[in-house]
């Protein structure tokens, strides 16, 4: 079988050579390691150097101080977070413990001690508003249940307890208690403010 071309078969059973050891006698046709021309490696025969700047030593006091001025903001906040946390402790207001109806607490409601003298009045008349809905209700559900003993249709009984269990939370939730906490927020923020004119 003759050869067509003078490269040497890749697939042939040659032994070992490192042409990278000393003492090598492997003739320079024989490795696998094709000698490296004149010509300049690299894209359209130009030998551009690029410079890279290694003025990284201001780089990194740079750094350096920028971090330090993040610690130093960081180390300003907290300070200010736990300053804010002590004047809320002091207020004597506890978390949201679970305090009415006072036979099965559901919610927590103190209107007296977390609402300023000034809105408890309107946070009054809204307590009461929110318990005549839920009594509305209550007597909505009641008085179709009695209906419908009567000889009423079934549906309107479905659709009145579906209010009574939807109606009660729902409105706790989506109207009531965002109201609530936003004057507990009124009377929090006013004795911040008035302990941190202290300072």
């Amino acid at each position: 079988m003759s050869r067509f071309n003078s490269d040497p078969n890749p697939f042939d059973e040659e032994e070992e050579v490192n042409p990278f050891s000393k003492g090598s006698s492997v003739p320079a046709s024989k490795a696998r390691i094709p000698p490296l021309g004149h010509e300049p490696m690299g894209f359209g025969h130009n030998d551009a150097t690029v410079d890279i700047p290694l003025d990284t030593m201001n780089d990194s006091k740079k750094k350096e101080k920028d971090l330090a001025s993040w610690e130093a903001d960081l180390k300003r906040r907290e300070k200010e977070i736990k300053r804010r946390e002590d004047a809320v402790a002091k207020t004597g207001i506890t978390p949201d413990d679970k305090n009415w109806p006072p036979f099965f607490p559901i919610i927590h409601h103190d209107i007296a001690n977390e609402i300023p003298i000034h809105a408890q009045r309107l946070q009054y008349l809204a307590f009461a508003s929110w318990l005549g809905i839920v009594l509305c209700l209550v007597f909505n559900l009641i008085a179709v249940t009695v209906c419908w003993i009567r000889g009423g249709g079934v549906k309107i009984f479905f659709l009145a307890t579906i209010y009574v269990l939807m109606g009660c939370p729902l409105s706790y939730v989506l109207w009531y208690r965002p109201l609530y906490r936003a004057m507990r927020q009124v009377f929090i923020n006013a004795f911040i403010f008035i302990e941190f004119e202290a300072f």
